[in-house]
């Protein structure tokens, strides 16, 4: 938990404390994985999915320990969260070409994609490293964003039939350059975290595109709280610099002193407004930095909960050699203003 010397991140309302050394995992504080994606159940429990040796490690909202589930057989490559609304949980997998729904214990339930074998990429058929799950909050319908080898949404009836696809590669409107995330909102829209083309593209859940929002750099996680009166986007962005390429550089270097080259997490309305920009203090490790954001959960009091794919470029940084100490892998974001929220 935090204290009254913590540091602070936000501007005007949005306002929220850095938790520091916030997830605490017996035998597991070396953090040598990633945590690609993160979720928050309706008891404010909190899923790591990672690429370490058991994928799903569950703690509570204060970090402690709960219990874990999962083999690196099944999830060889972990990406990305969707909490589903009946107590299940969707996990997608890069390296597996799968998306696996389960339930809060670990039994799958339905699994979409052939185990271990990718579609022909860029084929448009799923799945080609798929990234991230939608559900829409109405219907049970939902949307696999897909992704790496891909460059397609597809939309599924509750009972896995795939209903149609859309997408193609580019970067003209309706076009995708690594579908990365996707979310819903409560009228089932759905917002697409287009990564290399540096924009959220919004569409209707018939595809039809409604909006593109630019003013971010690769956006990396993505969430929608619609649990709030005012739906908000959540949004992990990673590094405006990394244009220059992995590792220290005196030109990396010049633009990451820069401040505002993220990556960050940003705070967006549903018609395409950023409201602030937190941790946006360049690529590091100090507690208001970040390495990258790359999955986003928000908890029913607007405290935000972040994965970070630090091991992987921590690495990069040190030339390939392992980090001789411990990365910091998940971020808690704790809020201390909201205007959306009453108290707690």
């Amino acid at each position: 938990m935090g204290d009254a010397m913590a540091k602070q991140t936000g501007s005007g309302e949005y306002i929220y404390e850095i938790v520091e050394n916030w997830a605490h995992i017996p035998g597991r504080n070396d953090w040598n994985f990633d945590v690609a994606g993160i979720g928050v159940d309706a008891r404010d429990r909190v899923y790591l999915f990672n690429r370490g040796p058991t994928p799903v490690i569950v703690v509570d909202r204060d970090g402690n320990y709960l219990h874990h589930w999962g083999d690196k057989q099944t999830f060889p490559n972990a990406h990305a969260v969707t909490m589903g609304p009946d107590d299940t949980i969707w996990l997608t997998d890069t390296f597996d070409h799968t998306v696996r729904k389960c339930r809060l214990d670990g039994e799958i339930l339905m699994t979409l994609g052939v185990p271990g074998k990718p579609a022909r990429a860029m084929s448009g058929e799923p799945f080609n490293q798929c990234t991230h799950v939608a559900i829409h909050p109405g219907t049970g319908e939902f949307f696999v964003s897909d992704g790496y080898g891909n460059a397609k949404v597809h939309k599924y009836a509750p009972d896995g039939r795939r209903l149609f696809s859309w997408g193609e590669p580019g970067n003209a409107p309706g076009q995708f350059n690594l579908p990365h995330n996707i979310c819903c909102d409560r009228d089932g829209y759905v917002y697409v975290a287009d990564r290399h083309n540096h924009r959220v593209q919004v569409f209707t859940p018939n595809g039809r595109l409604e909006a593109v929002w630019y003013g971010m750099a690769l956006p990396c996680g993505m969430c929608i709280d619609t649990t709030g009166t005012e739906q908000l986007c959540y949004i992990g962005e990673l590094s405006s610099a990394l244009w220059i390429g992995l590792g220290p550089s005196p030109l990396y270097d010049i633009w990451n002193s820069a401040k505002t080259m993220g990556p960050r997490v940003s705070v967006w309305t549903l018609d395409g407004q950023p409201l602030a920009r937190l941790c946006d203090n360049g690529m590091g490790e100090e507690p208001d930095q970040l390495f990258a954001p790359h999955g986003m959960a928000v908890d029913r009091d607007g405290n935000i909960y972040v994965a970070e794919v630090s091991w992987i470029l921590s690495r990069a940084f040190n030339k390939g050699e392992q980090a001789n100490r411990p990365m910091r892998n998940a971020v808690k974001l704790k809020r201390v203003r909201h205007p959306d929220r009453g108290h707690h």
